[in-house]
C-alpha cells in the first residue's frame, strides 16, 4: 500500500475520531500510519501498538515481535528475544509482547482516541486538541511512546499526510 492510498482508505475513520473527540484527524492518521508502517504492520487491524492487558479476553490479544527502548536491563515480557546496550546508556530491547486485536479499523482508531480522552496523564494534550503538532508533543512528554523524538518523528508523517503543515522542528 502507498501513502497516498494509506491516507484515501483510512482517512475516514481518523476524521470520525475528529468530529468525537476533536483531536486533530492529521495527528491519529499520522499515528497509524507510523506505528503500522502505512498499514504494512497492522495485525489484527492493530494500527496504534496498543499493548494488551492481563485482563484483555484472549480473542482481543496477540503476541508479536517488537522493540523497546528502556533504562533499564531487567525489564519483564512474555519473551525477551535480544537486549542491547546503547550508546546513551538505555537498553535496545527485541521482545515479544502482547497486543491488542480490533474487529475493525475504525475500532481501532476510535479506542486510541479513547485512550488519550480518558486517561488524566493525557490531560495537557487533550486541552490542545487541536493543534497536531502541540499534541504529538504533550503525549511524548506524558510518557505515551519509549522511542527517543518520537514527536519529531511523528510530525514529520503529518506534514507528508498534509503538506500545508509548517515543516517540524526537531527539538533538542
Amino acid at each position: 500500500m502507498t501513502r497516498q492510498e494509506f491516507i484515501a482508505k483510512y482517512q475516514v475513520f481518523a476524521k470520525n475520531v475528529q468530529k468525537k473527540t476533536g483531536i486533530d484527524y492529521r495527528f491519529i492518521l499520522a499515528q497509524a500510519a507510523l506505528e503500522s508502517g502505512w498499514g504494512k504492520n497492522a495485525p489484527g487491524n492493530m494500527f496504534f501498538g496498543v499493548k494488551a492487558s492481563k485482563n484483555t479476553p484472549e480473542h482481543q490479544k496477540q503476541l508479536l515481535t517488537t522493540t523497546e527502548v528502556l533504562s533499564h536491563p531487567n525489564a519483564k515480557f512474555p519473551q525477551i528475544i535480544s537486549i542491547t546496550k546503547r550508546s546513551d546508556g538505555k537498553f535496545l530491547y527485541k521482545v515479544k509482547d502482547w497486543f491488542r486485536k480490533f474487529s475493525s479499523p475504525e475500532e481501532s482508531f476510535m479506542y486510541q482516541a479513547d485512550f488519550f480522552s480518558k486517561l488524566s496523564r493525557y490531560a495537557k494534550a487533550m486541552a490542545v486538541k487541536s493543534n497536531p503538532y502541540r499534541f504529538a508533543e504533550e503525549i511524548a512528554k506524558a510518557g505515551y511512546a519509549t522511542a527517543p523524538n518520537y514527536a519529531y518523528t511523528l510530525q514529520l508523517v503529518m506534514k507528508q499526510i498534509d503538506p500545508s503543515l509548517p515543516t517540524p522542528v526537531k527539538k533538542k
